[in-house]
């Protein structure tokens, strides 16, 4: 499928974002607005595969390693990230009932006794009592209302947010993972070439001593035979670097998952296709990072609703029922004691500008939180499409680097050939030698690229998550 791109458009894309209305997030139980923001009509780079593709659940499992599944799987489990947002689900949780008991009436027991006189003359006396203490705020003004909606966004986007860490550790983990698979190719193909050098270097140093070739021939080869020793060396550096990344990534024992690692060394791992059935709407609401912001510009209208209703007057009534006993040596006497009231009404008159103070600020808060929704708008088309752009690129390249790594081969062996039989110099044979090496590196960091611009596709569509009320997964937070 030909690539076509206008610059000017994806430019327009992100401006759209912010100027245009069209709801994003349907269905919330919210009372306030997600706010407004267009979606462009359609992807202006390609979809891979011109959008024929399979589907995108089940993702990981769908790559045709095995182990890939079970390092996302322990990384789950030791992420920090994730076990940070499953705290915050907890604590928004626990401010959202908070929240709501503030709607309702408060009811609180009590009793008392006492042994004493109570006054001059009076006989001792024994007072036993108990009762119930109910008050209840008027929330005439919808202050408490409101603070309720906003716990009840907070904990959306904490779930939101729980999703987003996990999509991003799982993201982080394979294009490691990806990394140090495509490092072992190169690392095999350094040792190759070194051999082949250190090979060339044994055959010229003999055929220099026996005054067939010359001293320079001889010093070259044994430079580009330390060369691609060293070249070993800072790929296999590397390769012990990536391993490092996924023991801290997966908390892994070291042992073990170099056990592993070594069933499919230097295989580069190959997703299955995904599909993207409507593109852009339905991709971008898969984004719990979107869906997160939308849920904070939602608490923060909350907010400005109960700051605003801090200003006007508060209702509140009070209330008791309760038994009293009180026994003397001259007899005891026992009854029910009630009360309702009092009915009060707390009208603010001076802070010092307090309650104007709390209002600009909340108002702030609101805007703040509008600009950041916007502007992850933005990013999420962004990353998109450069993910499709990276994939057509990917695509275009593959063919022409095959056929150019196969065409450097051939050369290099018969340079080698050409060497040996004393047609071809040294310099020729090392320079087909050079063109061969980078060619099988550039084809392996190809692969390399292709798949972690699908993992980065996973990532900006966000990855295989849905907007559901709870975490399905067993052990996740509820």
């Amino acid at each position: 499928m030909p690539f076509k791109l206008n610059r000017r458009h994806v430019a327009g894309l992100a401006a759209s974002a912010c100027l245009q209305g069209c709801a994003l997030f349907a269905g919330s139980n919210s009372e306030a607005p997600a706010p407004a923001a267009s979606l462009p009509p359609q992807w202006h780079a390609p979809l891979p595969h011109g959008g024929q593709l399979g589907e995108l659940d089940a993702w990981w499992q769908q790559f045709d390693d095995p182990l890939l599944g079970r390092l996302i799987t322990a990384s789950q489990a030791a992420s920090p990230s994730v076990a940070q947002a499953a705290s915050r689900i907890e604590q928004a949780r626990a401010s959202r009932t908070a929240a709501g008991a503030a709607l309702g009436p408060t009811l609180n027991a009590s009793s008392s006794f006492a042994r004493g006189r109570q006054e001059l003359g009076a006989p001792l006396a024994n007072t036993q009592s108990a009762g119930l203490q109910a008050a209840w705020e008027i929330d005439l003004f919808g202050g408490n209302r409101a603070g309720a909606s906003a716990a009840q966004a907070r904990l959306e986007a904490a779930h939101a947010q729980w999703h987003d860490a996990r999509v991003s550790v799982a993201a982080e983990v394979a294009t490691s993972y990806v990394n140090h698979r495509a490092c072992e190719a190169q690392l095999q193909q350094a040792e190759a070439d070194a051999t082949s050098r250190a090979e060339t270097a044994r055959l010229t140093e003999q055929s220099a001593r026996g005054g067939f070739q010359p001293a320079a021939n001889a010093a070259l080869s044994r430079a580009t035979a330390a060369q691609g020793r060293n070249n070993v060396t800072q790929q296999r550096t590397q390769c012990e670097l990536n391993v490092k990344s996924l023991v801290a990534l997966t908390g892994l024992d070291e042992p073990a998952l170099r056990t592993q690692l070594a069933g499919a060394t230097a295989r580069v791992p190959q997703p299955a296709a995904i599909a993207v059935h409507s593109v852009p709407a339905q991709a971008l609401a898969q984004r719990p990072d979107l869906l997160a912001a939308a849920r904070d510009v939602v608490a923060a209208s909350a907010d400005l609703s109960q700051t605003e209703a801090a200003r006007y007057p508060r209702v509140s009534l009070g209330g008791s029922i309760g038994a009293s006993r009180i026994e003397t040596g001259f007899g005891t006497s026992d009854g029910t004691l009630w009360s309702l009231g009092p009915l009060t009404v707390s009208l603010p008159l001076f802070d010092g500008g307090t309650r104007r103070a709390n209002l600009l600020a909340a108002r702030a808060r609101y805007d703040e939180a509008g600009a950041v929704y916007r502007a992850r708008l933005r990013m999420a088309v962004r990353e998109v499409e450069q993910a499709l752009v990276t994939l057509q690129g990917t695509a275009e390249r593959a063919e022409d680097a095959r056929i150019a790594a196969e065409g450097f081969r051939t050369s290099f062996v018969a340079a080698q050939t050409r060497q040996r039989g004393g047609l071809a110099s040294l310099f020729e044979l090392e320079d087909a030698r050079r063109s061969d090496l980078q060619a099988q590196n550039a084809l392996t960091e190809l692969q390399r690229e292709r798949v972690v611009a699908w993992i980065s596709l996973y990532r900006a569509l966000g990855g295989s998550w849905a907007d559901r009320p709870e975490p399905l997964a067993q052990g996740t937070p509820r």
